[in-house]
């Protein structure tokens, strides 16, 4: 990325740096378009660039998240009602990688056989996409990790997919709710090779979180190239 400076840091749990700051606020100022829906294999689209992820249960809050990090309050569309998104969406920042918007899993309003049907593309994505870069699994701040939660973990460990923790929704748990949080799913991740160890805390309505997690992404994306 010609215009992001030149980061001094590592991804692990560290302070970031005004650098790391400036390359994340740099590269999420830069047009970010939705390419593509898909909800069956045959038209996701080639693997001709890297890709970032974000999975989740239905209603945690993918599709806020990703609108906070563009800045763009309706690039991905959003929902009081869970399982609104039923596909897979492409949304290509930069000209150079994807950010993906998956369908919320543990509940939804469909049948059981589309509820099954979007699984299966969403299952075979994560075991079979090469150019995954990074999962990010979000979780309720106010709930921690639940059995569904657990599943997708051993099912990424099993694939080999890295992949961290965002908890959501941060402003609307009490103090000692996301302290309980943040305590239970550091436990979990134990348990988990694939899992990076770092969580971040985010609410996509306050912001809380989100310029930290630009940071990170330009960060991953400096140190693995990412074109």
């Amino acid at each position: 990325m010609s215009d992001t400076p030149t980061l001094d840091i590592s991804d692990k749990d560290d302070e970031l740096d005004a650098a790391a700051i400036e390359a994340g606020r740099l590269l999420f100022a830069h047009e970010c378009r939705f390419v593509a829906g898909a909800a069956t294999t045959s038209i996701i689209p080639d693997p001709d660039r890297d890709e970032i992820a974000f999975a989740g249960r239905s209603n945690v809050g993918k599709s806020s998240l990703v609108n906070a990090l563009t800045g763009r309050k309706t690039l991905a569309r959003t929902s009081q009602t869970p399982g609104r998104t039923q596909q897979i969406n492409f949304f290509l920042l930069d000209e150079k990688f994807y950010l993906v918007d998956l369908p919320g899993y543990g509940y939804a309003r469909a049948s059981k056989e589309k509820i099954a049907a979007w699984t299966e593309v969403v299952n075979r994505y994560l075991r079979g996409r090469p150019t995954l870069r990074r999962l990010y699994l979000l979780i309720d701040a106010r709930h921690g990790p639940k059995p569904p939660d657990q599943e997708l973990m051993t099912m990424l460990d099993k694939a080999a997919v890295s992949y961290q923790v965002i908890l959501t929704k941060a402003d609307k748990a009490r103090p000692s709710e996301l302290d309980r949080a943040m305590e239970a799913t550091k436990k979990e991740l134990s348990a988990h090779p694939a899992a990076h160890p770092f969580i971040i805390a985010t609410s996509a309505r306050t912001g809380a979180g989100v310029e930290e997690m630009r940071a990170r992404i330009a960060t991953l994306a400096e140190l693995t190239g990412m074109r």
